[in-house]
């Protein structure tokens, strides 16, 4: 499935691009609501993520462009959060409207919601890893070790759940913090670090699958 990511900040673009990739998404990035139009007059998208306040072409103008020829389900993106956008958004057929700043997991989660609601993206089995006594369940969102469920904070399912999809490649620390945390990350290396240690300490006899790379980060073994 692919997405349309609307948005003039080229770093919004990119963070939301990387969170949809993570979840199976494609994507594809247009900077100004003109753009916008002009490419969904040119392709048939599952979903647009649309910023409101754009050069050349506001989102709600866009939104109303698409509208002429597509039924796209549109999620709007603003910094605004008065009533009277949100009801404006709605009154033009936007499916969701979500204020920034935004968290990049929860958008993901409407994102699979307004898709579940148009038809585009069906029920799906649940995606389940096991890796010995470890058992991973993304759709769950739930992770066992030898049979017993693990109750982990938030950030250590995402870590973990980057790392498991990610097994066996050498993660640099910088990478971890940018795909994990994003621009939610406020911080040092430490604090990535303390994650990895509070994690292995859930992971109890798997925790050594969390293998350190000195001077690099750490990778996730697959074995």
């Amino acid at each position: 499935m692919t997405i349309l990511i609307v948005d003039d900040e080229a770093r919004i673009r990119t963070l939301i691009a990387k969170y949809a990739a993570f979840e199976g998404y494609n994507t594809e990035e247009a900077e100004n609501g003109m753009q916008a139009v002009e490419k969904c007059r040119e392709k048939a998208y599952d979903l647009v993520i649309m910023d409101v306040m754009m050069p050349e072409l506001d989102g709600f103008s866009a939104v109303r462009g698409i509208r002429k020829d597509r039924n796209t389900p549109v999620i709007m993106l603003s910094a605004r959060g008065e009533e009277y956008d949100r009801i404006h958004g709605f009154e033009i057929g936007v499916d969701d409207y979500v204020v920034k700043p935004f968290s990049p997991r929860e958008l993901m989660m409407r994102v699979s919601a307004v898709l579940k609601r148009s038809g585009a993206l069906p029920e799906v089995a649940e995606e389940i890893v096991t890796l010995g006594d470890l058992e991973v369940n993304f759709t769950a969102r739930r992770v066992s070790v030898q049979g017993q469920e693990l109750d982990l904070s938030p950030k250590e399912y995402d870590l973990l759940f980057y790392m498991v999809r990610n097994r066996g490649i050498a993660l640099t620390r910088e990478k971890l913090i940018s795909d994990v945390w994003g621009y939610d990350f406020f911080g040092d290396d430490r604090t990535l670090d303390t994650h990895i240690k509070l994690l292995r300490k859930e992971l109890g006899p798997c925790a050594d699958r969390i293998t350190t790379l000195r001077g690099v980060g750490y990778r996730f073994e697959k074995d």
